[in-house]
Parts: structure tokens; C-alpha cells; sequence
């Protein structure tokens, strides 16, 4: 067992880092395993997700919306994204099931700016290549594509 003190201390050096940015439970668990002792990490954590300062289905939410206005991605991608920060599969899947359409209107959005920029570059065949090993779904690939020529 270990003392009020010892688990306020080391809560105010997670509570520093995650205010600084948001993180995922999997981040925190990733910086602090070697510094705070197990137990007292485990409580922290469940601590800060009883006070919604660790939410990783609001962080999800919240990832998507800055990387739809900083990036063009696709669906996969975002995924991929997401995933990196250690937040589980199965809540990045019923998000972007939730979200389908908007989603699936970034995507189209996306491949569009991406034929924009290369199109000086690239013909469309080596655009539509290029999109699809980035990821992007063909059907969304070839209603740009006819949409746009």
C-alpha cells in the first residue's frame, strides 16, 4: 500500500502531462510504467477517467476533428492513427460507424485536394494508384474521379 501523499505527488506528474496535452490511457500507462510504481499508476488512471480527464472515446472524437482540419487522410489512415495511441479497436470502429457519412464525405474531400495538388505531376491513373495505397476506398476513388472529369 502506499501513502496519500506518495499518490498525490505522482498524480499531479501525470496530471502535468496530460493537461498539457491530451493523452490516451495507453500514453499515460507508456510514459509513466517506469516511474510510478504499478498500483499506484493503476489508481491515478482510474482516478483521472472518474474526473473525464482521460476519455478516450472523446479523444478519439476530438483526434478525428484536428487531423479532418490539418489533413487529408483517409478512413484507414485515421485508423492507423488512432490506433498508434494504444486506444482499442473496437472504439475506433463504432466511432467511424457512428460518424459513416461524415466520414466517408472527409474522405471524398480529401482525395479531391489530393488530385489537386499532383494533378500537374501525376496523371490520373498514377492519382488513382497513389490513393489507393494510401488507403483510400476505391468507390470513393472513382466517384471523385467521375465527378471531377
Amino acid at each position: 500500500m502506499y501513502s496519500v501523499e506518495e499518490f498525490d505527488k505522482q498524480k499531479t506528474k501525470v496530471l502535468k502531462y496530460i493537461l498539457y496535452k491530451r493523452r490516451t490511457e495507453q500514453e499515460i500507462k507508456t510514459k509513466f510504467i517506469s516511474t510510478i510504481p504499478e498500483d499506484i499508476l493503476e489508481d491515478i488512471i482510474q482516478y483521472l477517467k472518474d474526473a473525464k480527464y482521460i476519455d478516450d472515446k472523446q479523444y478519439i472524437e476530438k483526434a478525428v476533428n484536428n487531423f479532418k482540419l490539418l489533413k487529408n487522410l483517409s478512413i484507414k489512415e485515421l485508423t492507423y492513427k488512432l490506433l498508434s495511441k494504444g486506444l482499442s479497436k473496437s472504439d475506433i470502429e463504432n466511432y467511424i460507424y457512428e460518424n459513416k457519412e461524415e466520414l466517408e464525405e472527409y474522405e471524398q474531400n480529401s482525395i479531391r485536394n489530393i488530385m489537386y495538388k499532383k494533378q500537374n505531376s501525376m496523371d490520373i491513373e498514377e492519382i488513382k494508384q497513389f490513393l489507393i495505397k494510401k488507403g483510400y476506398q476505391k468507390d470513393n476513388i472513382v466517384n471523385v474521379i467521375e465527378e471531377e472529369t
